[in-house]
């Protein structure tokens, strides 16, 4: 297990380094000019069109198998997990405060890339042998770049096979376990066992059942948790803006050891930042438009409109406000780390804060194992062909119980390194595809400007 360990180690190292940053960040950034900074001026026109439940067309046959709505809760469920309880706060633990200003920025950008991915999703999606939508970065990679990119989309879907079993499977029923261990005293092979009943019992009814369930399941408990997490910074509110001050002033200089908390590098707190941002809403994974893909709507620019409020909710809501919650509670410093370092803060300030850290985690840790299923299938489908739906399936549910024993150091790493090895795939091709986007994105907004005249003009007669 050592020599494993050791080898993981070795390729997360090179794929985490300076070039993946700047590939993640720089894709980002491009894409967010290219659009001439559209995600975050139309962030309101977002969610009018997720909370009109349907995006308009002209055409009025509208395909897809799930509501835009619930395509957005399918991607949310797969983003809104570990990553925004224990991740920040691992993000902190080792790069310091400054580590959240870096997912600050990876979210901005992050936005205007998962725009890119939705629109390109179902701009190039299929239909597969049971009539069903599928679409991807493998899809969009074979169908908009052409043949001589198809190895690059094998590449995506072979990562993206393996990656759902770390970042979306072991990491979470890991979590769970521990949390579920260290507050409530539950052993972690029970933990294991009664998250693979669930899961078997939702997955095997497909997405459309795994929609059903993260659209109801995915708003209340983000709404639970961010309540709560509020509540922690009220009663900490005086320590608010030196928090502030101190996320920015440790983002571009290293912090110095104190109480519990090691000291950490500015390299550190950009990489472990952006890293843990990624790990979080996802941007430039690839993963989401897969769950876009299955919306209805025949409309790619609207769809991607929804889906950037994915990242928008994850991180520059949610992951702030744990963030936030560790640093003005003063339990950064404590050493403590994961969703330890969470518990620590919340129950600092509320009665039983451990317990309802506790708790949200281990809801969103299930429903990011149902959103990850999907995303791991549709990769394992594109390689294999619908046979292999069924099998995958049982072996999903059959892994859950092995990742709440095992080592939870050797998982996040792994889950990491499958990090980027899906992203590289993904954004080499948003930037080859980046005309498509921008055109599609122009083109809707001039017909919508148009139809908005249009309405004026009959109001006016």
């Amino acid at each position: 297990m050592e020599g494993i360990t050791e080898f993981v180690s070795m390729i997360n190292g090179f794929v985490w380094g300076t070039p993946m940053l700047v590939l993640i960040l720089g894709v980002g950034l491009f894409l967010s000019i290219g659009l001439k900074l559209m995600p975050i001026l139309k962030l309101g026109t977002g969610f009018k069109l997720l909370w009109s439940g349907r995006i308009p067309d002209k055409d009025k046959k509208v395909e897809g198998e799930i509501s835009p709505f619930n395509a957005l809760m399918t991607s949310l469920s797969a983003t809104i997990g570990t990553g925004n309880i224990a991740g920040v706060a691992t993000a902190i633990f080792i790069g310091g405060p400054g580590a959240l200003f870096w997912m600050w920025c990876t979210a901005l950008v992050g936005m205007a890339t998962k725009f890119a991915e939705a629109v390109l999703a179902v701009k190039y999606r299929e239909v597969d042998d049971h009539g069903n939508h599928i679409g991807g970065p493998m899809y969009y990679i074979k169908n908009g770049l052409g043949s001589k990119w198809t190895w690059l989309g094998t590449a995506f879907a072979l990562f993206g096979s393996f990656a759902g079993f770390g970042i979306g499977n072991t990491v979470q029923s890991n979590s769970v376990a521990d949390a579920l261990s260290s507050n409530f005293g539950v052993p972690t092979w029970v933990t294991g066992l009664v998250l693979m009943v669930l899961v078997g019992a939702v997955l095997m009814g497909g997405i459309k059942r795994i929609a059903d369930v993260a659209g109801k399941l995915v708003p209340l408990m983000t709404l639970f948790y961010i309540a709560a997490g509020l509540a922690v910074l009220v009663v900490n509110a005086a320590a608010i803006p030196d928090a502030i001050v101190l996320i920015v002033h440790s983002a571009f200089n290293p912090v110095a050891a104190q109480g519990g908390f090691a000291g950490a590098a500015v390299w550190a707190a950009i990489r472990f930042g952006v890293a843990r941002g990624v790990f979080s809403n996802e941007a430039g994974l690839g993963s989401a438009p897969i769950a876009h893909a299955s919306a209805q709507t025949n409309s790619p620019v609207g769809q991607g409109l929804v889906a950037m409020l994915g990242t928008f909710i994850d991180t520059l809501i949610v992951c702030s406000i744990t963030g936030l919650a560790i640093i003005v509670s003063g339990a950064w410093t404590s050493g403590e780390n994961g969703a330890s370092l969470t518990s620590l803060a919340f129950s600092t300030a509320l009665p039983m804060g451990n317990y309802i850290v506790a708790i949200a985690l281990s809801v969103f840790a299930f429903t990011t194992i149902l959103g990850w299923s999907v995303y791991s299938e549709k990769c394992v489908q594109y390689l294999l062909g619908v046979k292999a739906v069924k099998p995958f399936r049982i072996l999903w549910i059959l892994v859950v119980p092995l990742g709440a024993i095992s080592s939870l150091d050797f998982i996040w790493l792994l889950a990491d390194t499958l990090n980027a090895m899906m992203a590289i795939p993904n954004l080499i091709a948003l930037v080859l595809l980046s005309p498509v986007v921008f055109a599609l994105t122009r083109e809707y907004f001039i017909e919508k400007r148009q139809d908005d005249e249009k309405e004026k003009a009959k109001a006016g007669t």
